[in-house]
């Protein structure tokens, strides 16, 4: 009897761990064939580069602390990197896709990236990171959804509806790449696509015939969650819908103050999603507009990008005028004043239960304070090169963490400077040198003539202050230190400045660019380094399996093999059930 009962409670202790095991975070799998196509999104054919096919690619949907695998299969002629923009890759940015973290994926091979969204809810998107491939596709909207046990700060929505804007070129990313190395600026884009789609032909002058334009379809009465993403190369978009009120819930990970705007300037790298109710009489169609912001309007007409919103009721097709951008030709505080105006929600939930606002960044001490300056385009050694702080950077031939896991000396320096150089504009692989659990606040000066919007990868940081001038320590006095909105990408108005606080409490190494895609191919961003003394996995996990290698360590990169080329499944569950059916068998021919 009394081996009849323990073998009871040891079923009973090896069920309740076949439960645990099963209890793990889900996996979402994707695969992505990335491969030239051709198409004519604004009439005229040209090489896109497609993802399955499709341009944009797949839209990723998953939920919070959700594991996602995505194999990426490269049928380029070059090299590729995807990046993630906005998910923080918590403890890994050995899977951020970018040059300083990964050695890109060859032609013709393929590279299984494996992370966790931990703690974050929100829109994203990703991309292409490498030689300005961004300007010729490659992108897709990345969502992240509450779990359920967390509940969002409105009424759950009738419909989500993804809207990629950017400005375009016809000219393909190599093309633009060669004007950009000939020491030429990129000059006005050649139009404005949503959805991979040119614009609705509203003007028989501005928009020729036969060009493919993008629908929505809606039904009268309902509420659609509405997110929009600028994924263009340089220019900022003011984003609208005729006759419908946006009501900003959410913006990169956090939940904003909700508040209805007619029409809300989206700088190039930024995200936001709305509630749109569909209140109209729907007598006719209504244009979706993105129009190009912060430039010379009237000389920018043609960088308009249209499309339809079409009721289920329509009577009759859109016509007439396009609604009208804000009307601030001569008032340059306008755009700033509206991105002043989005604010942290600190009563909704975000990713976990906790208040948003349960983080009171504003009352933790700086620990450390960098300046970063950039002004227009310099020649330096004979080369036209952008700058942040003077410094241009060169990327590294081997990637920054891999020369630190294998003590690759001479593959960069530390010591970025905390103020802008006095001396002479120079080239140099330099990066930040961050204090882990430190409070960093950056300064981004914008002493260009153009807009510019900054990124970090890693992190949401928090933008706490922007104004016109010169930032000084005054400036600290007009921060908002209370309901600054968190985000991962910000902007910076010409001749402004705009201050973020971010808290380095994630280990690894984080790159810190400007997202406008001819300023960081020209050498405008950096890196933040971020390393825990005490080496542990709770901090930062170790190298991948399958990590690439090239640079100093190329000799360490074994040849593909096609066979272990499938998505690669974290099968912690699986090994862990066949462990314990094992067992079970094991015991009860034990006790028969």
């Amino acid at each position: 009897m009394g081996s009849i009962a323990f073998l009871s409670v040891l079923l009973i202790y090896i069920s309740l761990f076949v439960s645990f095991c099963l209890a793990e975070d889900p996996i979402v799998n994707y695969e992505f064939e990335v491969s030239y196509i051709t198409a004519s999104p604004l009439g005229v054919l040209q090489q896109v580069i497609a993802i399955n096919g499709h341009f944009p690619g797949p839209i990723i949907n998953t939920t919070t602390n959700n594991n996602v695998v995505v194999n990426v299969r490269n049928k380029l002629d070059e090299d590729l990197l995807i990046t993630w923009a906005g998910i923080q890759q918590r403890r890994s940015s050995w899977q951020d896709g970018v040059l300083g973290t990964n050695c890109p994926i060859p032609p013709k091979w393929n590279w299984t990236y494996q992370f966790q969204v931990k703690d974050q809810i929100g829109s994203f998107f990703y991309f292409p990171s490498l030689n300005f491939q961004r300007a010729s596709g490659g992108f897709g909207g990345f969502i992240i959804n509450n779990r359920p046990i967390i509940p969002i700060p409105f009424a759950t929505p009738d419909g989500d509806i993804t809207i990629l804007i950017g400005d375009w070129y016809i000219r393909n990313h190599t093309a633009l790449r060669r004007s950009l190395n000939s020491g030429n600026e990129l000059g006005m884009p050649d139009g404005v696509l949503i959805n991979g789609k040119g614009p609705f032909r509203y003007n028989t002058t501005l928009v020729p015939d036969g060009i493919d334009h993008e629908t929505i379809n809606v039904h009268p009465g309902k509420t659609y969650r509405i997110r929009v993403s600028n994924v263009g190369v340089s220019t900022s978009l003011n984003f609208r819908i005729q006759n419908h009120n946006l009501l900003l819930v959410e913006t990169e990970g956090s939940y904003t103050v909700q508040q209805n705007y007619t029409s809300l300037d989206i700088h190039v790298g930024q995200s936001y999603s709305f509630l749109v109710t569909m209140d109209q009489n729907a007598s006719t169609d209504y244009y979706i507009v993105a129009s190009a912001r912060i430039v010379n309007e009237s000389l920018w007409q043609r960088v308009t990008g249209v499309g339809i919103l079409h009721y289920s009721n329509s009577k009759g097709k859109a016509s007439g005028p396009l609604p009208e951008p804000p009307n601030d030709q001569f008032d340059k505080t306008f755009s700033m004043n509206q991105a002043r105006s989005i604010r942290w929600n600190v009563s909704a939930s975000g990713a976990r239960p906790n208040p948003q606002g349960s983080f009171r960044y504003g009352s933790i001490n700086v620990t450390e304070i960098y300046v970063l300056k950039n002004k227009p385009p310099v020649m330096i050694d004979g080369k036209r090169r952008a700058t942040l702080s003077g410094i241009s950077f060169v990327n590294p031939h081997t990637p920054i963490r891999l020369a630190d896991q294998f003590k690759v000396k001479g593959a960069y320096k530390l010591g970025f400077p905390n103020r802008p150089l006095t001396s002479p504009p120079r080239m140099e692989t330099s990066i930040i040198n961050g204090t882990f659990r430190g409070f960093m606040e950056v300064i981004l000066q914008n002493n260009h003539t153009k807009m510019q919007s900054y990124h970090m990868n890693g992190y949401a940081f928090f933008v706490v202050g922007m104004d016109y001038g010169e930032w000084t320590d005054n400036s600290r006095g007009t921060y908002n230190k209370w309901d600054g909105i968190a985000r991962t990408t910000t902007q910076v108005f010409p001749g402004a400045w705009t201050a973020i606080l971010i808290s380095l409490d994630n280990v690894g190494i984080w790159n810190l660019r400007t997202e406008n895609l001819d300023s960081w191919y020209l050498g405008q961003e950096t890196y933040v380094k971020v390393v825990n003394p005490e080496a542990t996995n709770k901090t930062e996990l170790p190298i991948p399996d399958n990590a690439l290698f090239c640079g100093a360590l190329s000799k360490m990169q074994k040849p593909e093999d096609i066979s272990s080329a499938k998505s690669i499944k974290f099968n912690g569950n699986g090994s862990k059930l066949f462990f314990t059916v094992v067992i079970i068998f094991a015991l009860i021919s034990t006790f028969q």
